[in-house]
């Protein structure tokens, strides 16, 4: 059989939908962008259908409130098109932790369908799923109906991405551009705050680093620094120059020598043309690479993530507005505690120590602290105290490793802003939190 046998157009993909299915799509730019985009054309001849998804790049035209009663959204990760839509009451999260994410939902649930995209086939019949496979080949695996929508654009990766056309049901041939995250200029505070980070990595470091501005500055930092490994939950932009320096080279790592650990990537162009053949990448299975026993066996393990809001005895909120579902736990908890389980590993947690918000009497925007006393009512805690290690604001980095909360909270209002420490420390007396 030639896998053109195989392929189907997305018309004929979107026909195999049923009421009452259950689709997975993967995760970031390995959602199954035609399909996706398409998916409300069948809204006039199907109910109830459920699509669970992670971080989801499409136009989201399913997420308008005119589908809400035809499809339900399962997110793993919240990302601004579901954050928007979650008013309309068809939407709902999943709480995970990213390395039992996959799994915990086929506890719960056996798809129907799972739609992706990947690669073209091989000489020898192997198709790549490219840019994840945090839980698309156990996806894969447990589907009735497998769709993959191949395209050229996306980059032919290593690891365990690797399936034959023959195991694939449908194949869809696509031509779209790889969904791209825009890089980010760090600010001032960012700056700041990767300069006090990159302080803490020395040579021959193992890291693990997210998206955004204050991982984009503690790149910027780390040049002068010397054969540093990566296993990372997330592979991005701001590590491929450092990989092209030489300084990202994992010859001091103790599990994977000499490779680019990941389970999914999202970036640049750059990114994606760095990945393409280059064996120095592994895309590996989610549940391995972001399993904290996993992370462990990495001596000097790094982790470096961010959090919306700490309180003073540690306690960070990193995915909700008070009870508001803003992203997801991701790998945080998986990474932190991975680290600082491994041989000399360290977790940082980094913040603002500030953020305007709009006052709800006044309507007047207004600074607040994100060190506080308590965190927001019906916030969610992303990592518990119990975990949290080294904390860095624009003030400076403090370690609460094996500190009681009196020093805890004496270390986070000394980086706090200069002109909530009085309050913080009245009301962390008032609250007999000390």
């Amino acid at each position: 059989m030639n896998y053109k046998d195989k392929l189907i157009t997305i018309e004929e993909a979107l026909a195999l939908v049923k009421s009452d299915d259950i689709i997975v799509t993967g995760l970031g730019a390995s959602e199954a962008q035609g399909f996706m985009n398409n998916i409300h054309s069948i809204a006039g001849r199907v109910k109830n259908v459920t699509i669970t998804n992670c971080l989801p790049m499409s136009s989201g035209e399913f997420l308008k409130e005119e589908y809400k009663d035809v499809f339900n959204i399962d997110g793993w990760f919240y990302s601004p098109g579901l954050r928007r839509a979650h008013g309309n009451g068809n939407v709902s999260f999943i709480p995970n932790h990213l390395h039992l994410a996959g799994i915990k939902r086929l506890d719960y649930v056996k798809p129907n369908i799972y739609v992706g995209s990947a690669t073209y086939p091989d000489k020898h019949g192997y198709i790549s799923l490219s840019v994840s496979n945090t839980y698309e080949k156990r996806m894969i695996e447990e589907a009735d109906i497998v769709i993959l929508e191949i395209n050229n654009n996306y980059p032919r990766t290593f690891g365990d991405v690797e399936i034959h056309y023959s195991d694939i049901d449908y194949l869809v041939e696509t031509d779209y551009p790889v969904p791209v995250l825009g890089d980010v200029v760090p600010s001032e505070k960012d700056m700041l705050i990767g300069a006090s980070i990159a302080e803490l990595i020395k040579d021959g470091d193992c890291l693990q680093l997210g998206i955004g501005g204050i991982p984009n500055a503690v790149a910027s930092y780390l040049k002068d620094k010397k054969d540093l490994g990566v296993h990372t939950e997330m592979m991005t932009s701001g590590m491929v120059e450092l990989a092209e320096l030489g300084v990202i080279n994992g010859s001091k790592k103790t599990l994977h020598k000499g490779k680019i650990v990941c389970t999914f990537a999202l970036g640049n162009k750059k990114l994606y043309d760095f990945l393409d053949d280059n064996p120095s990448v592994l895309v590996l299975d989610g549940n391995y690479v972001n399993n904290p026993d996993i992370i462990r066996l990495n001596d000097n393990q790094v982790s470096i993530n961010t959090t919306i809001e700490i309180d003073l005895t540690g306690q960070c909120c990193s995915e909700s507005i008070g009870p508001v579902q803003f992203s997801g736990t991701g790998g945080q908890a998986d990474t932190a505690i991975g680290a600082q389980k491994a041989r000399n590993g360290k977790s940082i947690i980094a913040l603002y120590s500030t953020a305007m918000v709009k006052n709800k009497v006044t309507g007047e925007r207004e600074e607040i602290s994100k060190i506080v006393p308590m965190l927001k009512e019906g916030a969610v805690v992303s990592l518990s105290r119990n975990d949290v290690d080294i904390v860095v604001t624009e003030y400076g980095a403090v370690n609460l490793r094996g500190t009681n909360i009196k020093t805890r909270v004496e270390r986070l209002i000394s980086i706090a802003h200069p002109k909530f420490r009085e309050q913080l420390r009245k009301d962390a007396e008032k609250l007999r939190i000390i």
